[in-house]
């Protein structure tokens, strides 16, 4: 067919390609519902949804355990997010023992919210885990919402699948016929090397050739560090993994959705929300959350979720440096906890990434420690190794034609001679 219709039929499909691609490049942040045990109010969720917002946060995948007060928050939480045009997902944590037709419930409730995300007209359902179930398990689930009028796009996080290639993605799909999407949790390396993009690769590649119409959804985490105790005690590689694992996702994965992990897990270090003082974390959580602020990280992610969107580095309208640091040297003897495991990986230094409207020079200095790197206008990334000297707070500074221009003081001083819980969780600052 030719002609002018033919034309303005051509421009209207390319039209609604543009408007699907567009809506597919969405951002969530993986929300720990037991995080919000003392929330009481609509109020307490707004207050994270309006900061989520703010850095273009589409919404949150509500990670929710068994434990009753979880599912208690969750109408303050979609009414919240129903008044800020925000959306909820759910994602069923798996490593509990959830009985189905709870989960049936828990979905069937809130589906029809206004606030509910869908995915090609069907409410997401997600998890963490959950490859101990067998097929059947999901298919019934998913068939039990069909009986209540509900057809759910089930898109899991099944963390023992990690696959080379799409092959070995593909024998996962064929395990599961029942899902039709995937979430794949693996966000952190687990040696001492750059995270690959191959699983992301395999499972995006898995979805389209075994005839999935679910997204496929990769994680960005800025971090991973936990001290509880035994085999509750870890850290990963993880210096400069907020900047490339964006840039995996934009350049060259590019998956249907991004998900941070996490807005507000504090235990693991993972947090980019403000430390809420209102939130029980327990005896040891505190000892290496308390004080060590990440807002920062929210500055990167706010540049990066608009190059997701829209395809393009946006504009740098302000001079900032992002930087964060650990305040004890990996080879400090602490007095309580004990060291954790990977801890040879991350590098004792000071890191700094810098949003430039224009070309500078990033100098860093810690005690007798210093180092500079030349910043393009855009972004950048550069560090400088701890210093020998004791009680040394990291300054950044930001220099043009041999004039500071723009400096900051890390909050904390770095010690390298006592300590007394092992940290391996970063303080975030910014120079702004």
């Amino acid at each position: 067919m030719t002609g002018p219709f033919s034309t303005i039929l051509l421009g209207v499909v390319q039209c609604l390609l543009l408007a699907t691609r567009v809506d597919a490049a969405i951002v969530f942040a993986h929300f720990m519902v037991q995080n919000a045990y003392s929330y009481d109010s609509v109020a307490d969720w707004t207050a994270d949804i309006t900061a989520a917002q703010a850095i273009g946060i589409d919404g949150f995948a509500l990670n929710t355990a068994v434990d009753d007060y979880e599912t208690t928050k969750y109408p303050d939480a979609f009414s919240a997010a129903e008044a800020a045009g925000f959306k909820l997902f759910i994602s069923f944590d798996m490593s509990y023992d959830w009985d189905q037709e709870d989960m049936v419930t828990l979905v069937k409730t809130y589906a029809s919210s206004s606030a509910y995300y869908h995915w090609n007209g069907d409410p997401l359902v997600s998890t963490y885990d959950g490859d101990d179930e067998d097929d059947d398990f999901w298919e019934e689930f998913k068939e039990d919402l069909k009986d209540e009028g509900i057809t759910i796009c089930l898109v899991p996080a099944f963390v023992d699948y990690q696959p080379d290639d799409e092959s070995d993605a593909t024998e996962m799909f064929e395990d599961y016929p029942s899902i039709d999407g995937f979430f794949n949790w693996n966000s952190w390396p687990d040696d001492d090397t750059r995270l690959s993009n191959a699983t992301d690769l395999a499972f995006k590649e898995g979805i389209e050739a075994n005839d999935r119409t679910g997204p496929y959804i990769m994680a960005v985490s800025p971090w991973q560090f936990k001290e509880l105790g035994g085999e509750m005690d870890w850290v990963v590689l993880a210096d400069e993994l907020w900047k490339y694992r964006w840039e995996q996702a934009i350049l060259e994965v590019k998956p249907d959705i991004v998900e941070i992990v996490t807005w507000n897990d504090y235990a693991e270090s993972q947090y980019i929300a403000d430390i809420n003082p209102n939130v029980d974390l327990g005896d040891l959580a505190p000892m290496y959350v308390d004080g060590f602020t990440h807002a920062g990280w929210r500055t990167m992610a706010e540049y990066y979720i608009s190059w997701y969107k829209t395809g393009t580095p946006p504009a740098i309208t302000e001079d900032q440096v992002i930087y964060w640091y650990r305040v004890y040297p990996k080879s400090i003897a602490c007095s309580q906890g004990a060291l954790p495991r990977n801890s040879d990986f991350p590098a004792d230094a000071v890191f700094a990434f810098s949003l430039l409207k224009s070309a500078g020079t990033i100098r860093l200095t810690v005690g007798d420690s210093t180092a500079s790197f030349d910043a393009p206008a855009g972004v950048a990334l550069g560090s400088v190794p701890f210093s020998t000297v004791d009680a040394q707070s990291p300054v950044v500074e930001i220099v043009r034609n041999g004039t500071t221009v723009k400096n900051g003081t890390g909050a904390k001083a770095i010690s390298t001679s006592s300590c007394d819980y092992y940290n391996f969780n970063p303080l975030v600052g910014i120079v702004q």
